[in-house]
């Protein structure tokens, strides 16, 4: 290990030596203060570290390129945020909280390791660390029963998504005798020795095990429910870091593997992408739990996402890139909203609880309204520009199906998302609980709440500095 290694590896040995550091300080005192106060101080210095980072080919097992560095980026973002909101919610509830920051810190280690990873070893060793963390996240609150309930739902699966995986490098690595990207592409194009009868398995099912991590139709059975159970800003947690750092590997594994010159897969994701997206809007349409509505969302985005990455080059991987940006402000806008509304006993995640929010906290009501506004896909927000990139991609390449797709399936979940406007927009009756104002608290998590309003409607009207980030940073996968 090299000088200039440790360099490029400086913002994941940030992160990981923070959550050492929390974890030590934790031990020494509990302090949930001083805790919060070191995990923001980890990733924040994570963060700058992206701008001035050293690119290299750390090992076979990682690259530090553009293209991580990006992503790395948006996932510490996230988790600042995320830390940012549950600081707020756990100082409400008793237990021990700062071991959530150290779970918090290793989940993100394993996602910005996803990112750069450009081998099955890595691959696998970045999802384990970012999965064990996310059980015991999911289930923090041990005083309630459907925390413990998701996180058992989501072990068990997780184990079944990982024995997929394993199976499916398991078959690559028969048939190439290699785990690296790059060897594989080689070969591939070699045509060497090559045997699709266990090849093209092995592929397929490595597109099954991170079909569960998205949660794609037919692997999203865990979602709704551990959505539903988890700690609000852990739902947020998991449907963006979690996820952002899934699809980062799966966009960077085809395009440096050679896994996207066998048509036969692409038909699987073309099938997977048309079933997410119809099932996850159809099925939020009978939901009157706003974590379970947000939840068949996630669903119906991921197949948004499937359908640029089908796309594939430049503008296919730019559409999924920025669109996964977007998707990032407005999910973590929407639970950021019901990370503050949520009480102590329970996270407000039924209908009843928005009704009539304008009239008691007006401007969180516009905000949640901007950001359902943004996941309908209305204009001058970013899931409308984010939409609008993937409906131009597909143009462009005369993939006409799956834009139709996209476009009936996204006016379908504009009534569900609307459902939720017009409750929150209700009169209240006088004696109905929803009357009663809300006081103001958690000022960091509002702060937040408004930055994230203003990036929103930023990238809905001005996107080119984003779009030339993302421009780079695709065009370093090569």
């Amino acid at each position: 290990m090299t000088a200039s290694d440790l360099l490029a590896l400086l913002p994941l040995l940030l992160v990981a030596s923070t959550s050492v550091i929390v974890m030590l300080a934790a031990a020494a005192h509990r302090s949930h203060a001083a805790a919060f106060g070191l995990t923001l101080a980890g990733l924040a210095g994570a963060f700058f570290s992206v701008f001035f980072g050293h690119l290299r080919q750390v090992t076979a097992l990682l690259a530090i390129d553009s293209y991580a560095l990006f992503f790395m980026g948006l996932i510490v973002a996230a988790s600042f945020t995320v830390a940012l909101l549950a600081y707020g919610y756990l100082a409400e509830r008793e237990g021990n909280r700062e071991e959530f920051y150290v779970l918090i810190l290793v989940a993100t280690f394993g996602a910005m390791v996803l990112a750069a990873s450009t081998h099955f070893v890595s691959f696998f060793l970045g999802l384990e660390i970012l999965s064990v963390a996310l059980y015991a996240l999911i289930s923090y609150l041990h005083g309630r029963a459907l925390p413990v309930e998701a996180g058992i739902k989501y072990l068990v699966l997780a184990a079944a998504s990982a024995a997929f995986l394993l199976f499916g490098m398991a078959l690559i690595y028969a048939d190439l005798g290699t785990m690296d990207f790059a060897r594989m592409a080689q070969l591939l194009a070699s045509r060497v020795a090559v045997n699709p009868n266990l090849l093209l398995p092995g592929i397929i099912l490595i597109v099954t095990g991170i079909g569960f991590k998205l949660a794609l139709v037919p692997f999203h059975m865990w979602t709704p429910d551990v959505y539903e159970g988890a700690p609000a800003p852990v739902t947020a947690f998991v449907a963006t870091v979690s996820k952002g750092g899934v699809f980062a590997l799966l966009l960077r594994y085809f395009h440096q593997s050679g896994a996207h010159s066998f048509s036969p897969v692409f038909l699987v994701i073309s099938i997977v992408a048309v079933a997410s997206m119809f099932a996850g809007n159809l099925l939020a349409l009978l939901q009157n739990n706003v974590k379970r509505i947000l939840a068949y969302s996630s669903i119906a985005h991921m197949g948004y996402l499937l359908v640029a990455f089908q796309i594939g080059g430049p503008l296919g991987g730019g559409a999924a890139a920025f669109y996964l940006v977007a998707y990032f402000v407005m999910t973590l806008g929407a639970f950021g909203v019901v990370t503050l509304l949520s009480e102590r006993q329970r996270d407000a995640d039924l209908l009843d609880d928005y009704r009539g929010l304008f009239w008691r906290r007006p401007a969180l009501a516009l905000v949640f309204t901007a950001m359902l506004l943004s996941l309908a896909g209305i204009p001058l927000t970013a899931g409308f520009l984010g939409k609008f990139y993937i409906v131009a991609a597909g143009a462009s390449a005369g993939a006409w199906a799956p834009i139709l797709i996209l476009v009936t399936t996204s006016a379908i979940g504009l009534f569900y998302y609307l459902r939720i406007v017009v409750v929150l927009y209700q009169q209240p009756a006088a004696s109905d609980r929803a009357h009663e104002p809300i006081p103001p608290r958690a000022p960091a998590a509002t702060l937040v709440l408004a930055a994230l309003t203003v990036i929103l409607v930023w990238l809905g009207v001005y996107p080119t500095p984003l779009l030339r980030v993302i421009q780079g940073a695709i065009g370093s996968l090569g």
